[in-house]
């Protein structure tokens, strides 16, 4: 557990950092007034979460690695963050959809179907929190690893042999 210490705290982070996002967009009237706008918005965390993962690995390299290293190693790292973020997410969807956006379901549900080919049934069964906290998952799993070998990349020692 030691070893992944820095991996748990980005992904603590990561999932603080989304809590934060959240309550922007309730605040913002992404969930109610204005939930047309908030699937386009919404997408403006992936800068955010983009540049957590870059923090993350370069808080590895520097604290764990001693300034040396590899894509191999950075990407692991990337996915233990990324792990941590899949576990926690169903607890943030929770508090979300139970503290900060009670009424978001209910509100979707009802613009969806009102302005798609969706009908209110296949909104209901997509928008609740069950499904929302398995697509949670499996988004953040897949995401996480793209992220991960992306940010490796650019955060990898230009030399591993060499000492930075």
């Amino acid at each position: 557990m030691k070893n992944f210490s820095i991996e748990i705290k980005w992904g603590v982070i990561f999932i603080i950092a989304g809590l934060i996002w959240v309550l922007f967009e309730k605040m913002m009237g992404w969930h109610d007034e204005h939930i047309d706008q908030q699937a386009i918005y919404s997408n403006l965390f992936g800068f955010i979460a983009v540049f957590i993962y870059f923090l993350g690995l370069r808080d590895k390299k520097k604290n764990y690695y001693n300034g040396v290293m590899d894509w191999k190693q950075g990407f692991v790292a990337g996915v233990v963050i990324t792990i941590v973020v899949a576990l926690l997410s169903p607890l943030s969807q929770y508090i979300t959809s139970v503290y900060i956006s009670p009424n978001y379901f209910s509100n979707m549900i009802t613009y969806i179907s009102e302005n798609s080919a969706m009908t209110r049934e296949q909104a209901e069964a997509f928008y609740n929190l069950k499904s929302t906290m398995i697509q949670v998952v499996f988004s953040a799993l897949a995401m996480g690893v793209v992220t991960s070998a992306l940010v490796a990349w650019f955060v990898k020692s230009k030399n591993p042999a060499v000492k930075a």
